[in-house]
């Protein structure tokens, strides 16, 4: 199943607490997942980041806005306790639980203060309620994957306005990033090799050039099909190589991708969107625009024990 938006799971964290006891957050984790039944693989599913599970990170901020809205209280580290007004509005036997319900406490609006958009705000003064399901954490990855995705057809525009000797070098580069070549000198050699039997550049494995490893590179629009792919490793064949990668600014067909998965050579397949993903991790031919940090308080630093 789907794992519910932070909103849905604040009248079953609230509810937990109804009892009055101090509860560990982690037993109110384990509880709400049986009780909606989310499977092994829905617990184990991680935010894009890969910092926490996303269930974990929701329940989280649900925990967060009720604490906002004086609902729950914060006894000791990992731990929550229901308030007066939390065990008051359990009381009225609410069918759910949701910023439009946590905006009617003033503890809420205060913490909220200054957050509200001119968009949020109808035409007759009164604050409208938003349907969010993301919580902060989520909202700033996605938008960091759209960003990422936008840089990532900028990348590939670039490369298909510049010269097949660019690329073929541009190739080289990415590998002596990613830890292969040694150096930039014998980058020069292997691009001064290229356009031989079909082979666009060869670099070292490893820095003592134990085994070579021989490139390809195809500034394509269209997919790249089988033929291609075996012609390729004909190139290796007549170099005597066993190693090959074949990169191309487009993508490649599944009969390519088996026919390389099941050759008896080591062939490698990257295709535009990886080599674009490639690049931008590796800070080839882009450069940082801005730098956030996201913080959060060290309960360690204010206990008194």
């Amino acid at each position: 199943m789907a794992i519910p938006g932070f909103q849905s799971l604040m009248l079953p964290l609230l509810r937990i607490a109804t009892d009055k006891e101090v509860h560990l957050f982690r037993d109110a984790v384990e509880t709400i997942a049986h009780e909606i039944g989310l499977s092994e693989a829905d617990r184990q599913e991680m935010l894009p980041s890969g910092g926490a599970p996303l269930f974990y990170n929701r329940l989280a901020w649900a925990k967060t806005h009720l604490k906002m809205a004086g609902l729950l209280e914060l006894p000791q580290r990992g731990a929550f306790r229901i308030t007066h007004n939390g065990i008051e509005l359990m009381s009225k036997e609410p069918s759910h639980i949701d910023l439009g319900v946590l905006r009617q406490f003033p503890m809420y609006l205060l913490a909220r203060a200054g957050e509200q958009s001119p968009g949020e705000i109808d035409a007759s003064g009164i604050q409208a309620v938003q349907v969010v399901e993301s919580t902060p954490e989520e909202a700033i990855e996605q938008a960091h994957h759209l960003l990422r995705r936008e840089l990532a057809g900028e990348v590939l525009a670039s490369i298909m306005r510049c010269s097949s000797v660019f690329f073929e070098r541009l190739i080289v580069q990415l590998m002596i990033k990613m830890g292969y070549g040694g150096s930039r000198d014998e980058a020069g050699k292997a691009v001064g090799r290229s356009g031989d039997g079909g082979i666009d550049g060869i670099i070292n494995e490893d820095r003592l050039g134990l085994d070579a490893i021989y490139l390809q590179a195809k500034r394509w629009e269209g997919v790249v099909g089988r033929p291609e792919i075996m012609r390729f490793v004909g190139a290796l064949a007549g170099q005597r190589a066993t190693k090959g990668v074949f990169i191309t600014t487009s993508r490649f067909t599944q009969e390519a991708k088996e026919y390389a998965s099941n050759s008896q050579y080591k062939v490698v397949l990257m295709d535009g969107e990886r080599l674009a993903d490639l690049m931008i991790e590796l800070d080839l031919g882009v450069s940082v625009a801005a730098t956030y940090q996201l913080k959060r308080i060290d309960s360690d630093f204010f206990s008194e024990d």
